[in-house]
């Protein structure tokens, strides 16, 4: 799902955006500053701030780069979405996909 996101990285913020997400960690898109496996960031969305931490970046360009990210504390609605509800919808399509497949 994709949902903009202020990457706050020491002292400086830079726009990116979500690829996927998840209850516990996101992947990061259209990142444009150096990043590093363990490095610490805040990551905003709307008007709620958490912190994450780097787990692995993939440089996509010399000036873009993709990053998986944790969250360092239990994320409480951070994304302002219900995963829950979305993790049922993808259950639902994976068994019809798979009565399809068995159908035919």
């Amino acid at each position: 799902m994709v949902l903009p996101v202020k990457v706050w990285i020491d002292n400086d913020t830079h726009l990116a955006h979500t690829i996927d997400i998840a209850p516990t960690g996101a992947r990061l898109g259209v990142l444009r500053q150096q990043l590093q496996i363990g490095m610490s960031v805040t990551l905003q969305r709307g008007t709620k701030k958490a912190k994450f931490r780097i787990t692995w970046v993939r440089q996509l360009t010399p000036r873009e780069a993709q990053a998986g990210v944790e969250a360092l504390e239990s994320q409480n609605k951070f994304w302002g979405i219900s995963l829950s509800d979305r993790e049922q919808e993808d259950k639902k399509d994976a068994q019809a996909f798979l009565m399809l497949l068995s159908n035919s």
